[in-house]
């Protein structure tokens, strides 16, 4: 990535906005040394708490920390974790709106010990609680998508994108010329078409096809590229193939697929969100899908590399590729 410099200047230029589930991640760091004598588990000593921005925030605090200029807007409860998770935000200069309705922040507590997760533990309300009105959710969409040079779709299921919202994005980023990606969750059963991007997983691209995954078969990308073409129209398709890499596609063909660029992994919580981000951000500044997917590849490979949900920095993303 010789024209990495080049590049990561131009982002400093860009402002994205990124609309979708927003959490914040709390982790409880902590050692077990014994059983309980109530029931057959172990014993947690809580040394710290530590908490993050998660899932569509998690989007945006990447964008802001390759240098992008950012506004999320989710719904943030009018409670100590949506205050925390605005804190956090504001933090690293990234404005956020929140989408009306009293429902709870989501909330995602996960509990490590000797650095390795013993369980999750998830606080929030079911998807209708999360739903808005569409006229409302366009009134504090409007100003935003019109300053911003792309839009990001971040879907965790969790109830702020349905299709109603979807098509009223799409038509207004298209309206305004705008690009715009969809990080998609099947089990949501979203109707969706003509996105500059999208970018599922293995598993959630094999759902979006309609197909089976088989024990031990390769992945089918053709017939994966074909079928998501046909029935979505997306220009752009990548797949997030974990130690695989990522395939991409273009109009329904398969382009190539480049090797993970990630030397250890300590955790994958958030490396997807990390890799939306570097690909709208490289395809925003004017760069390939190929140049694109190296650039998201590599910023991936930083973050995989770290406990715990994490961003990148330009420092990290310099450093990294250097030693490559």
């Amino acid at each position: 990535m010789r024209d990495l410099p080049q590049l990561l200047r131009r982002l400093r230029r860009l402002r994205i906005l990124v609309v979708g589930d927003v959490m914040l991640d709390h982790y409880i760091w902590g050692d077990a040394t014994r059983i309980s004598p109530e029931a057959p588990v172990p014993v947690i000593d809580i040394a710290r708490d530590s908490w993050t921005a998660g899932g569509a925030a998690n989007v945006a605090l990447n964008l802001a920390s390759l240098g992008a200029q950012c506004t999320v807007i989710g719904h943030f409860g009018a409670d100590e974790s949506g205050r925390r998770l605005e804190g956090l935000l504001r933090e690293r200069g990234i404005e956020s709106v929140s989408t009306p309705g009293g429902a709870p922040t989501i909330v995602k507590t996960r509990v490590l010990v000797r650095q390795q997760q013993l369980c999750r533990l998830d606080r929030e309300a079911a998807p209708s609680a999360y739903e808005v009105p569409l006229r409302p959710l366009t009134a504090l969409i409007g100003p935003a998508l019109a300053a911003c040079d792309a839009v990001i779709l971040s879907d965790y299921a969790k109830g702020i994108l349905n299709n109603t919202v979807l098509r009223e994005l799409t038509r207004l980023a298209r309206a305004k010329g705008k690009l715009i990606a969809l990080d998609p969750k099947p089990r949501r059963g979203l109707a969706f078409d003509g996105l500059d991007l999208i970018t599922p997983n293995k598993r959630e691209a094999l759902q979006l096809a309609g197909l089976e995954p088989s024990p031990h078969a390769p992945f089918p990308a053709a017939e994966v590229c074909a079928r998501l073409h046909e029935r979505h129209a997306t220009r752009h398709l990548v797949v997030t193939l974990g130690e695989e890499g990522m395939l991409l596609s273009t109009g329904g063909k398969v382009r190539k697929v480049i090797p993970t660029a990630a030397r250890e992994v300590f955790d994958v919580s958030g490396a997807g969100d990390t890799a939306l981000a570097g690909l709208v951000l490289a395809l925003a500044a004017g760069s390939s899908l190929e140049k694109a997917a190296h650039f998201a590849n590599a910023a991936a490979g930083v973050v995989v590399g770290k406990l715990g949900t994490a961003a990148v920095t330009p420092a990290e993303l310099t450093a990294y590729v250097g030693r490559r």
